[in-house]
């Protein structure tokens, strides 16, 4: 990282932005170029590590280049306001972000309702009455997070 000073060094710091976001890009190796995407998530600490849960329909492209290689990185952010400085006639943004990497699975029918519940409770409906009929016509993977790192600048 190259500016240091606006380095998250704490791993509860770096929750917590997380936490604050509402989309993350996940990007995946497709030959000469990177396919990302952005989707909803959830996310849970499980033994020490980061784990991030999506969704989708039950056939695609990512699916298919999931199989070929489950390596992926990913991006969120939160915080996102331009700042103007008229005095100067500059400007800048503030922003929080996490960026990280990791390897991706698809889930088991038996582990679907539970990383749907996560994924729900990441947009404070927790216990939220979806259709439990959809869970079979829906793909559920998670990407456990290897390595991360977080960002921010503030500027009042």
């Amino acid at each position: 990282m190259r500016r240091r000073d606006r380095e998250i060094t704490e791993f509860e710091e770096i929750i917590e932005v997380m936490e604050r976001c509402e989309v993350c890009r996940l990007a995946l190796n497709d030959k000469e170029y990177p396919y990302i995407l952005p989707l909803n998530f959830g996310m849970q600490v499980e033994e020490g590590k980061i784990v991030l849960y999506f969704h989708g329909a039950k056939e695609g492209k990512k699916y298919d280049l999931i199989k070929k290689n489950d390596k992926a990185s990913f991006e969120m952010d939160c915080s996102t306001r331009l700042v103007t400085i008229l005095e100067d006639g500059n400007c800048t943004m503030n922003y929080e972000s996490v960026i990280g990497r990791g390897r991706v699975e698809i889930l088991p029918e038996n582990e679907k309702e539970r990383a749907l519940d996560i994924l729900m409770r990441h947009y404070r409906e927790e216990n939220f009455p979806y259709n439990k009929a959809v869970i079979p016509q829906t793909t559920v993977f998670k990407l456990t997070v290897e390595k991360c790192s977080g960002k921010r600048r503030m500027k009042k």
